[in-house]
């Protein structure tokens, strides 16, 4: 079965949602989601059960619908997930189960469930830390978990050149390319921690560069004044704004494209005009 692809804009869309929701860092949830999926919500690991944009595994994502989904319209799915003894989440309708972990691969689901488990790891590694947590201490608990996390963090202070494969050999086994280097030695700790901090730079690199360009085309494209808001034509702002949609959902005739801006420039006009309230 073909997957479609769900399209960049919408992923961002749900990204900024979340965070407006819940008050996490925009750029550190767009930084996340780069590192994990590429902002592919039908992203599928090859070596664990994660899956979706922030590739939640299925017990964290149980844990964390578990304990937010009722905030967020999924009270369905929390009613529904129970907890063992021991501690694990269960679903016990098999169907439910498939549904609730189908989740993963909708943004807006994924997007503001992943912020809230951002915020409730922040607040846990505060205590131990000793200070604000940053983006590559929550990313270390999105990925070993909070519990991993606290003991990766509170080793590398210690023992910085320890070898993290030798402390977490099941992650290790999982993500090779991580705790291992290229010609097979194990990474240090601080060698680790240093390669999420160097990935989720980039990711907020390319996040600035983004928003500028954005930002530029917005302000090139008002500078025109309404009548020509997009050019092509001469189009008033409405057309402007027909044509952006018209491009953004597929239905636009190949004759209608010509001398018209790209689709990546209709979804920025489309944008534009939807903040100056013609949406």
């Amino acid at each position: 079965m073909t997957v479609n692809p769900i399209s960049a804009g919408r992923v961002q869309s749900a990204i900024q949602l979340a965070s407006s929701k819940t008050g996490v860092d925009f750029d550190y949830l767009l930084g996340q989601a780069k590192i994990e999926s590429g902002l592919n919500a039908n992203a599928r690991a090859g070596t664990s059960s994660a899956s979706g944009l922030y590739q939640f595994v299925e017990q964290s994502w149980l844990a964390v619908v578990k304990k937010h989904g009722a905030e967020h319209g999924m009270a369905w799915a929390a009613d529904s997930i129970g907890q063992t003894a021991g501690g694990r989440y269960t679903v016990t309708d098999g169907a439910t189960r498939s549904a609730i972990l189908n989740l993963r691969n909708d943004p807006t689901a994924a997007s503001l469930m992943a912020a809230e488990h951002a915020s409730d790891n922040a607040d846990a590694l505060q205590s131990t830390l000793g200070r604000a947590a940053n983006g590559t201490d929550l990313y270390m608990a999105h990925f070993l978990g909070i519990g991993g996390a606290k003991k990766f963090l509170s080793a590398m202070q210690t023992n910085p050149g320890a070898a993290g494969a030798a402390l977490f050999p099941q992650a290790a086994g999982s993500n090779r390319s991580i705790f291992y280097a290229s010609n097979g030695q194990p990474r240090s700790l601080s060698a680790i921690y240093q390669r999420f901090a160097d990935k989720l730079g980039a990711a907020a690199d390319s996040t600035v560069e983004t928003r500028n360009a954005n930002l530029a085309f917005a302000a090139q494209a008002l500078s025109m004044g309404d009548a020509t808001v997009v050019t092509g034509n001469n189009e008033s702002a409405t057309d402007a704004l027909a044509w952006a949609r018209q491009a953004m959902t597929g239905t636009m005739s190949s004759a209608n494209s010509l001398l018209r801006p790209s689709p990546q420039n209709a979804q920025l006009a489309y944008m534009m005009l939807a903040s100056m309230g013609g949406r």
